[in-house]
């Protein structure tokens, strides 16, 4: 008995030295808590020796603590933020570039084009319609198929849109219009747009939300808020317009400063490796990498076909003066805060 207790006391006190041995990475997301678990299960379980310690809020926050902490940074990583702040982060100095061994799977359009890229991104959500079919048919309204049949003045009070300056998937449905048609057509569409919409709600899944429930039949929104939408019952179909349509997505990056490089450096390697994009692929279908399958129930389809160029850094460039712009001529209808 006395050797079994000794032989104990050895294991708990090896044990207790390697936890203390572990190094602690603090890392920055915006992902939800159960996407996070999943990650730093799966991190640790081929990293025993690094701990990954997560600081969670929303992308405004997180992006803000940043910018605050500029030359006395408190984390090391982020693993889950929008690229748009990446980019912001990135103009500022904040990020160390760094080429994880896997980035030459990861899809052009899903990274820094810099060589070392200053983030890697990770999983994408793209523009849709939300079509509700029972109240469209009660309405005898026609299923769009271009933004410009949205145009139509059957719809006018009958859709709902994000508010650019409040919803990230907004901002890229606004962007992507600009980028698409060219600055003076998107505007005159954005006009004419502007007259069937009952409401710019402050959320990019509420107007797919308000369609499911048939306060509207119609909410431009984005293509997971379709299919969650479907999966819940609703009469919703997820429209991928003809002319394509803006993303958004979220990105991992090191942040400048850190004082345990190997490890974070480790990080992201696992951030861009297949396994990784394996786990994003559970709940987001656009993953960084090909050939990575995602069986999200009601998706639509064409996804990946409809996902436009998009051009991040002029984006993020002329956001503020594309907000002013729209706010001048729109903001009469936006929702109660």
């Amino acid at each position: 008995m006395t050797r079994w207790w000794a032989a104990l006391a050895g294991v708990l006190a090896a044990t207790g030295a390697m936890a203390q041995d572990r190094t602690r990475l603090e890392v920055y997301s915006t992902l939800e808590i159960e996407n996070l678990n999943d990650f730093k299960k799966s991190f640790e379980a081929e990293n025993p020796d690094i701990e990954i310690q997560w600081n969670r809020d929303s992308t405004g926050i997180v992006t803000a603590k940043i910018l605050a902490e500029q030359g006395q940074q408190r984390a090391d990583a982020i693993w889950g933020l929008a690229v748009t702040s990446m980019l912001l982060l990135e103009k500022k100095g904040l990020l160390e570039p760094y080429a994880p061994k896997n980035l030459a799977a990861i899809k052009p359009s899903f990274r820094d084009p810099a060589n070392p890229p200053a983030w890697v991104g990770m999983e994408a959500w793209v523009a849709a319609v939300c079509f509700n079919t029972i109240e469209a048919q009660k309405l005898s309204l026609p299923k769009p198929q271009s933004w410009y049949d949205l145009l139509d003045p059957r719809f006018r009070g009958k859709l709902t849109m994000p508010h650019p300056a409040s919803s990230g998937t907004g901002f890229f449905h606004v962007s992507a219009w600009i980028q698409m048609f060219g600055e003076a057509r998107a505007w005159e569409f954005m006009d004419r747009l502007h007259e069937n919409i009952a409401v710019y709600e402050h959320s990019g899944t509420r107007p797919c939300r308000q369609a499911a429930a048939g306060e509207f039949p119609l909410g431009i929104s984005y293509e997971l808020a379709a299919a969650s939408a479907r999966q819940k019952g609703a009469p919703i179909e997820g429209l991928m317009m003809k002319e394509g349509g803006g993303w958004d997505m979220d990105a991992a990056a090191i942040l400048r400063g850190t004082k345990k490089p190997e490890a974070v450096r480790r990080l992201m390697d696992f951030a861009a490796s297949r396994k990784a994009n394996e786990l994003y692929a559970s709940f987001v279908s656009q993953v960084a990498m090909e050939g990575v399958a995602s069986n999200i129930p009601d998706y639509p389809a064409g996804v990946a076909a409809s996902m436009i160029r998009n051009d991040f850094a002029w984006a993020s460039e002329n956001r503020a003066r594309i907000l002013a712009e729209w706010a001048r001529r729109y903001d009469g209808k936006a929702a109660r805060k």
